[in-house]
């Protein structure tokens, strides 16, 4: 099952300890206001400002208080109070994961806050909405309303909520893989917090640019970002943003695949969070450290400390975290029937006396029959709590865990029943991803075929026309002037028919060029076994920096036109480039038997050449990196205006993967490419790498 790493940054910002000693402190004063407070408007502002409050320390409370504020204003048709009461208990339903509710109020009070004309609490409803709908991975529908957020904010003049959004818009575009803007959203807000000389919001931007870096795979740099945050963060003496920083630099290691540095970070982390009491950071860090002892295959820690996180997600009334921890036990039991090594059943002793409590409690059965029962258990839990909360890629992957389970106990008829469940969520969630995109080219073959053969039958048609009238006119002095009209036209028809069918080629593959002229149409088509190709630049932003404008793109045009050459050598369809980004598939339109290994030739020439290049032009090229993965694809034309042959499918984005998780001067491919070449090329087995929504793939170097 894939393992679930919590990233503390991305919408939340900072909650100093000191901040939250004073709203303990702000409360038992309202507290006292409150016993002695009449039933009038004041004392809704007190439950409202009561709610607020305990929505960073026990949200049970802070709806309690909301409720009782909202009947309150309702009773004395206080307009203002309602939508702050509506608002403060749909903040309170989010911090608990009951994201409907939370949608419900906020909405409630968006309606109130547009009838008063309340900027300030209409962008705090949206800018909570906005939130509900990112944790819940709908990133469109978050960007949406968190936009209208800043622009609210900015109309009051209100700068420091205006860079806090702004920071967490990038936080969006990051885990929509758009890193470009994302860093973009945050220079933006950190020009901003600079200004205001919020350190906090400083160092919180800091701590985003470290993660965002680090999904780039830029880990010196995710590193230097987290350090500058922590630096701050240690001088304000915060200690909650200090755990934070520390666990994500522990996250870092762990996808150096450092797992001894990864969990001296996370015990560090977690001792602190303990200390300042931060219950949901402690639970997040225990995940992540269930996560590293998996990947040692130490899956008694693992299951120890999965179960420390389902304590705590139960206790918090986390739900999302307490369906994933379900699963993590699930998954590490399974494993331990599965695995043979004998480090499996190794302890690791923790070191300090304060760690101890986390050694496992002697509760797991020796026996293989009930480790498994108990995975059994585990994982059904899990997906029945995932189903209720629709979280589809983590109901994906507990249903092939079961369906593995199922296969290891011998019962193939479950297990063909979960593995079926499996394969039809994977391609529901593909076909999500893509379905809009398929549908509009499907949509657009018929105007395709317009733009491409309307000026070559236009040309026909004229062409008729113009015999018509030559044999109209007879042996007359006019007709010589015809045919030798006719002959000069003719010449430039066919001249830029040529043209025409030339620039076709250059668009298309010939096989679905001549398809385009010969039927007016061509069909989006299925091919079962094909490899693809992702070339990327390391350290272009770098290279980019000391070239002129016009030399960078002679450099990049230079490479790229020797890599056309490679492709076009071994029968490859070059797909197209995206930025300093090259991707190419082998098996396609015209099926090949020998893809695989003609994408490999191709990637150790491109290699050689950019290592060459690099020993002859030093830092003023590129180094590169490769990634290949074999598998199966949609093939088609997109677009009316600039169309293009365009592929879609997983194949593509494990490619991608492959391909970020390589490193400069490598070819990386993935286990289905390696047991396809493995025969012919010497390769060196990578281990199981934690990539990008993919969870743990088997990765292999080309040697």
């Amino acid at each position: 099952m894939k393992i679930y790493f919590i990233l503390f940054l991305f919408i939340s910002l900072f909650f100093n300890a000191t901040a939250q000693n004073r709203n303990r402190i702000i409360a038992d004063s309202l507290y006292l206001k409150l016993s002695i407070s009449k039933e009038d408007t004041d004392k809704v502002k007190i439950l409202n400002t009561l709610s607020s409050n305990f929505g960073t320390m026990n949200s049970d409370s802070g709806i309690i208080f909301g409720t009782q504020a909202l009947e309150l204003a309702s009773k004395l048709n206080y307009i203002s109070g309602i939508g702050w009461a509506n608002n403060n208990i749909g903040n309170n339903y989010r911090v608990k994961s009951n994201f409907q509710k939370g949608l419900d109020f906020c909405t409630a009070s968006v309606k109130v806050f547009e009838k008063t004309g309340n900027t300030l609490g209409l962008a705090t409803a949206l800018g909570n909405i906005g939130i509900i709908y990112a944790m819940q991975g709908n990133y469109d529908k978050s960007l949406e309303y968190l936009l209208i957020t800043v622009k609210k904010y900015e109309e009051i003049g209100d700068k420091n909520n205006s860079a806090k959004f702004m920071s967490n818009i990038g936080n969006i575009y990051k885990e929509k893989g758009e890193y470009a803007v994302a860093i973009d959203y945050y220079f933006k807000a950190l020009k901003l917090a600079e200004e205001f000389k919020n350190k906090n919001l400083i160092a919180n931007i800091y701590g985003n640019l470290g993660s965002v870096y680090q999904y780039e795979n830029d880990y010196d740099k995710a590193l230097d970002y987290d350090n500058k945050s922590l630096e701050i963060l240690s001088a304000l003496g915060n200690k909650n943003g200090e755990a934070t920083i520390i666990s994500n630099m522990a996250h870092v290691y762990t996808k150096q695949l450092n797992y001894n540095m990864a969990n001296e970070y996370y015990f560090k982390a977690l001792t602190m969070a303990e200390e300042i009491g931060n219950k949901k950071l402690e639970a997040g860090i225990i995940g992540n450290i269930s996560a590293v002892y998996s990947y040692q295959k130490n899956h008694i820690m693992a299951i120890t400390f999965s179960k420390k996180a389902l304590e705590k997600a139960e206790l918090l009334g986390d739900k999302i975290n307490y369906a994933t921890a379900l699963g993590q036990i699930g998954a590490a039991y399974l494993n331990l029937v599965k695995d043979t090594i004998k480090y499996n059943d190794k302890i690791i002793s923790l070191e300090g006396n304060k760690m101890n409590k986390y050694l496992p409690d002697g509760t797991i059965p020796e026996s293989k029959s009930a480790r498994l029962q108990l995975a059994f258990n585990y994982l059904q839990r899990g997906l029945d709590s995932s189903i209720k909360l629709n979280l589809k890629e983590t109901i994906k992957d507990l249903n092939q865990c079961l369906a593995e389970a199922y296969e290891y106990s011998g019962d193939f008829k479950k297990a063909y029943v979960y593995y079926k469940k499996y394969v039809v969520l994977k391609d529901s969630i593909f076909s999500d991803e893509n379905e809009k995109k398929m549908m509009k080219t499907a949509m657009h073959y018929e105007t395709n075929k317009i733009h491409i053969i309307d000026s070559m039958k236009n040309a026909e048609k004229e062409k008729i026309s113009a015999l018509k009238l030559e044999k109209q006119r007879g042996y007359t002095y006019w007709s010589f002037a015809a045919v030798l009209i006719l002959l000069i036209f003719s010449f430039f028809i066919v001249k830029e028919r040529k043209k025409s069918e030339t620039l076709l080629l250059n668009i298309l593959p010939k096989e679905v060029a001549y398809e385009l002229k010969k039927k007016g149409s061509a069909e989006a088509k299925y091919f079962n076994q094909v490899t693809v190709i992702f070339t990327d630049f390391v350290g272009f932003t770098k290279v980019s920096e000391r070239l002129s404008p016009q030399e960078l793109i002679e450099e990049l045009h230079c490479c790229f036109k020797k890599f056309d050459e490679i492709t076009h050598k071994y029968n490859i369809e070059k797909i197209k480039t995206i930025g300093d980004a090259y991707l190419a598939v082998a098996g396609l339109p015209v099926e090949d038997e020998n893809h695989a290994e003609n994408i490999i030739k191709a990637a150790l020439e491109m290699a050689e050449f950019m290592k060459d290049r690099r020993q002859l032009l030093g830092d003023k090229t590129f180094e590169i990196r490769l990634g290949v993965h074999s598998g199966k694809v949609v093939a088609g034309i997109v677009g009316v205006r600039k169309f293009v042959y365009d592929i879609w499918g997983d194949t593509v984005n494990i490619a991608a993967r492959m391909e970020q998780n390589s490193i400069a001067g490598k070819i990386n491919i993935s286990q289905t490419t390696y047991e396809l070449i493995k025969d012919k090329y010497k390769c060196t087995y990578r281990g199981e790498i934690e990539a990008k929504n993919k969870g743990k793939l088997s990765m292999y170097f080309i040697d």
